[in-house]
């Protein structure tokens, strides 16, 4: 059977570390990276007998804000609850989180694939307390709680993504929104987002779902890609010689690109939910739920509109910087400050996306603009452009300066550029030979020899008018 003879189901479970002071139940700080292991805890936060914990109202406003972000329902009651299980990493032997009435109930958020864009559908969003962190070495593990008790809002969509690509982009579109909202910094590689995928397949018209396998160690949008390609084609080779797929939960080496087995996959039952006794339900005031849906800042959605009608934005280009806001800041600010749009998030797209491997660089919006504006009028060349883009950042001196000092800028005057242009026809008789043949494309050769030769700073307009007027 052919692999298009099978349909492809995707849920992702994300677990998203919020941006608060303080842990979830306790006055112990959340920002516990770099710190040395188990100096972020209190008896609260590992467990200790007779030991209460008290709720963080911003790790509930949060949860909250996403909410309404999503278009969800925001039931009037909720409680804390129970999940029973024993693992070296949970102090407690339980961890706090929602069962049955979590904070958030359904909600949904748009995702495109190339030209399609469909609506993808939360089931909930509920909270709870991180775990600490295991370490294996050899002989043994260690264990680190700072992370423990960390404020931990899970967010599990429908099964309703088709694609591994839609799985990525909602990804994206997920770690927008929060950032957005200034309740997390999600980011995958620091752990504050995490994400679990579930991957069925079924034959194609078939409406019940096919046995689901859950992928862990996911830390990257792209090991979220190849893990699913992967267990996508795992899953139509065993379904082809007629095996049977298994409920499980596997891993994900990424060194190898494959999924390995981990165990079997738990049910609800597995863990014995009750109610946790040491908190009180929570009931959200519809008051307190307006107030705080006026804090909602521009989406990213509504973002990308604005961008095509405002600034005359592509799709993809509104797309792109609607999602990302470091870069969607210094579009708008570069474009405030006298920069054509277009250009500005091309270059923000492109060279300064270059720029940002490590960390986002101080580039002011300032400086950018007067970039484009030093190449539109004709003060210096895309190529030099780009080569000081680095060290305007790494300066903060201005373009100008900066063009100045280092002598950097262009070189309009034909009779300056003439000796560089008789040297490039004089050292290039083939391409000469080609372009007075009627190969009219030569002459980009002969052009990029002029640039070469004076190390970018030949207008490439007047260079090109020189050599057709020599040639001719």
């Amino acid at each position: 059977m052919a692999e298009s003879s099978y349909e492809v189901v995707i849920g992702l479970e994300c677990h998203v570390q919020l941006a608060t002071r303080s842990k979830m139940f306790c006055g112990c700080p959340s920002d516990y990276a770099g710190a040395a292991p188990n100096t972020h805890v209190c008896p609260i936060c590992l467990g200790m007998p007779g030991v209460l914990p008290v709720m963080n109202r911003v790790a509930v406003e949060y949860t909250l804000l996403t909410g309404l972000a999503m278009n969800a329902e925001i039931p009037e009651a909720t409680k804390f609850d129970r999940k029973n299980y024993p693992y070296p990493d949970l102090v407690k032997g339980y961890q706090i989180s929602q069962y049955d009435l979590p904070l958030v109930k359904g909600g949904w958020l748009e995702v495109s694939d190339g030209p399609t864009t469909r609506r993808i559908h939360l089931e909930r969003v509920h909270l709870e307390e991180d775990t600490g962190k295991l370490t294996h070495v050899p002989g043994g593990s260690l264990v680190d709680f700072n992370r423990s008790g960390v404020p931990l809002m899970e967010m599990v969509s429908q099964p309703e993504i088709r694609t591994p690509n839609e799985a990525r982009a909602y990804l994206q579109k997920l770690r927008a929104i929060l950032r957005t909202l200034g309740v997390s910094d999600a980011d995958m590689e620091k752990g504050q987002l995490r994400c679990d995928v579930n991957v069925s397949l079924r034959p194609v018209g078939e409406a019940r779902l096919g046995t689901k396998v859950e992928v862990k160690n996911l830390n990257s949008f792209r090991s979220v890609h190849r893990a699913l390609e992967y267990e996508i084609g795992r899953q139509t080779e065993m379904l082809e010689r007629g095996e049977t797929i298994q409920q499980e939960t596997r891993g994900w080496v990424d060194e190898r690109g494959i999924t390995v087995s981990q165990r079997s996959k738990e049910e609800a039952h597995d863990y014995r939910y009750f109610p946790e006794p040491d908190l009180p339900p929570v009931f959200v005031d519809r008051a307190w739920l307006e107030r705080l849906r006026l804090r909602l800042p521009e989406l990213p959605d509504a973002r990308r509109a604005r961008y095509m009608e405002a600034f005359g934005l592509g799709t993809y280009d509104a797309e792109l910087l609607s999602t990302d806001l470091w870069a969607a800041r210094l579009f708008e600010q570069t474009a405030t400050a006298g920069a054509d749009p277009k250009k500005a998030a091309n270059w923000i797209q492109n060279d300064v996306a270059r720029l940002r491997a490590d960390s986002d660089p101080p580039l002011s919006p300032n400086n950018l603009a007067e970039l484009i504006r030093l190449v539109d009028d004709g003060v210096i060349g895309i190529s030099a452009a780009r080569q000081l883009l680095a060290t305007v950042c790494e300066t903060g001196k201005t373009p100008r300066v900066l063009v100045d000092e280092l002598g950097l800028g262009q070189v309009s005057d034909s009779s300056a550029l003439e000796t560089a242009v008789r040297a490039a026809i004089d050292a290039n008789p083939s391409a000469v030979a080609d372009y007075r043949s009627g190969k009219a494309t030569a002459i980009n050769f002969l052009k990029g020899q002029v640039m070469k030769t004076t190390r970018g700073k030949a207008n490439p307009a007047i260079a090109e008018d020189l050599l057709k007027t020599l040639l001719a």
